[in-house]
């Protein structure tokens, strides 16, 4: 058993290390864990955010390696049985890693080369650490000195599996330089500025108006980010249009910039939840890219897809409108984070993002819905997700114990594109008090709340509702966010002494 981890573990350390030299993202493990999230159900994928959030990809990577553990030592036991016995455990594996790895967006052969490598080491490691132990069978006069043998053969193997995998980190990170290329990156008409003060009421414990990068949620479905220069990024427009284009990176900042404050939130945020945030982007507008390229009448859809093979199909209509839909540079006046699409990414207000927030973008095909079909609408989500109205209550939290009379309730709404028009809120299910609202620039954004009310001694329940600028009242209808976002009126319990 012993073997078969050691050589496992060293197989795996080599694929690592050559997918980190040739700066391959999709090292094999990180493959099979990215086909993993392509297969699993969208309803036990949503179960898994809210059971796990942040953690969600930790945990699968994780349970990865235990499986592997696992069918290393099977190998291992394996080979009493016989020298080939093994080798159907590390060609059974290498096959499931190379299907993961060629499937991959973009995988070419070289792709296919830490399979390879990690193979090798398999069958080698393995052969030599087990030859010592059958020569102690065939000897047992030798069987001490075999025994000795075989330990020093593992500790070599565990030094140098480490070893290995550490040189190649270093190596793969020491060839790509991207985070230091985003770092020293000024993008011309990228301008940083604050909130604009009017924006925050104040109350402490309410989410800052303007989120900063760090706070920023993130949702995505790959283990490994891509981690792309800009010189190397381009964006090809392609599909029902008079003409194609492919943009290089210096070519999109070279147009006209535009900045915006825009909310971004996630179809899987739950009611109360905090799936969301706000930012300033800086980006080239959408509409004046497909404006040139002459757009037929016929498409209704753009179908985004992502350097690391994500996919959305996001309405031809929220991207041509007078929305500031853009390819964004920037994220409050600094280059995008690695981690939130460096170098570009598509910001598209009053959609979730599961239709339109594609990051690391490099393809544009404008076509039909009836042609294209996204990533999560594969999954049995809907087809085209507008946001729907929300608010939250950020302070008190539900739990908390405050003194008895005026008490001060505060939070953010929502309906990005469409905007709010008042916050109301509820103690006990009596009469609806409205709420001061923080003012905002554009309806693309969310909005602060805050209210006073009196709160008498005892245990209380209170509730939010938005009304949005179109007349529309938040519903108090409790729907999960499958499949094309939550619902309800978001709830707390206090207890005011």
């Amino acid at each position: 058993m012993l073997a078969g981890v050691l050589a496992g573990l060293s197989g795996l350390a080599t694929s690592y290390a050559t997918a980190g030299v040739l700066t391959i993202r999709e090292a094999p493990v990180v493959a099979v864990a990215e086909q993993v999230i392509k297969l699993t159900p969208g309803a036990a994928a949503e179960r898994a955010i809210s059971i796990l959030g942040h953690y969600d990809k930790p945990a699968l990577v994780t349970g990865i390696l235990v499986l592997l553990l696992a069918c290393f030592a099977a190998a291992g036991l394996l080979a009493r049985g016989g020298w080939w016995r093994p080798m159907l455990v590390w060609i059974a594996l290498a096959g499931l890693g190379l299907a993961s790895v060629v499937t991959q967006r973009n995988a070419g052969l070289v792709d296919a080369l830490p399979v390879l490598v990690g193979l090798v080491t398999w069958i080698t490691v393995h052969s030599a650490l087990t030859d010592a132990l059958f020569r102690e069978q065939r000897r047992p006069e030798l069987a001490s000195r075999e025994r000795r043998v075989f330990l020093m053969v593992a500790g070599a193997v565990s030094v140098a599996s480490v070893g290995i995998a550490v040189a190649g980190r270093f190596v793969g990170a020491g060839r790509r330089h991207v985070e230091v290329s985003r770092r020293l990156l000024r993008i011309p008409g990228v301008t940083r500025r604050q909130a604009p003060a009017a924006t925050s009421l104040g109350l402490r414990g309410t989410a800052p108006w303007q989120t900063p990068n760090e706070d920023f949620y993130r949702i995505d479905t790959t283990i490994a980010l891509p981690t792309i220069e800009p010189e190397e990024w381009s964006l090809r427009i392609h599909g029902l249009v008079d003409r194609e284009l492919t943009l290089t990176y210096s070519d999109l900042v070279a147009r006209r910039m535009t900045e915006s404050w825009i909310t971004l939130n996630c179809v899987s945020n739950e009611v109360g939840g905090g799936l969301i945030g706000n930012a300033r982007w800086s980006g080239i507008r959408i509409a004046d890219l497909l404006a040139d390229l002459g757009v037929s009448a016929d498409a209704d859809c753009v179908l985004q897809t992502s350097h690391d093979g994500w996919f959305c199909a996001t309405p031809l209509e929220t991207l041509t409108d007078d929305r500031d839909a853009m390819l964004a540079v920037a994220m409050n006046g600094r280059p995008l984070p690695i981690e939130h699409g460096f170098p570009v990414r598509t910001i598209v207000p009053g959609l979730y993002g599961y239709v339109s927030a594609t990051k690391w973008v490099v393809d544009y095909e404008v076509t039909t819905f009836d042609q294209a079909v996204g990533y999560w609408t594969t999954k049995g989500w809907s087809a085209e997700g507008p946001v729907k109205i929300a608010s939250r209550i950020d302070v008190p939290r539900s739990g908390d114990d405050v003194s008895a009379g005026a008490v001060s309730f505060g939070g953010v709404a929502w309906r990005q594109h469409t905007g709010i028009a008042a916050v109301e809120v509820q103690v006990d299910g009596n009469e609806w008090e409205r709420a001061e609202l923080g003012e905002v620039p554009s309806v693309d954004t969310w909005v602060q709340w805050a209210v006073t009310l009196d709160l008498t001694e005892g245990d209380h329940e209170v509730r939010v509702r938005a009304i949005g600028k179109d007349g529309e009242t938040q519903t108090s209808v409790v729907a999960s966010p499958d499949p094309d976002g939550s619902t309800g009126l978001h709830t707390i319990e206090v207890s005011a002494s």
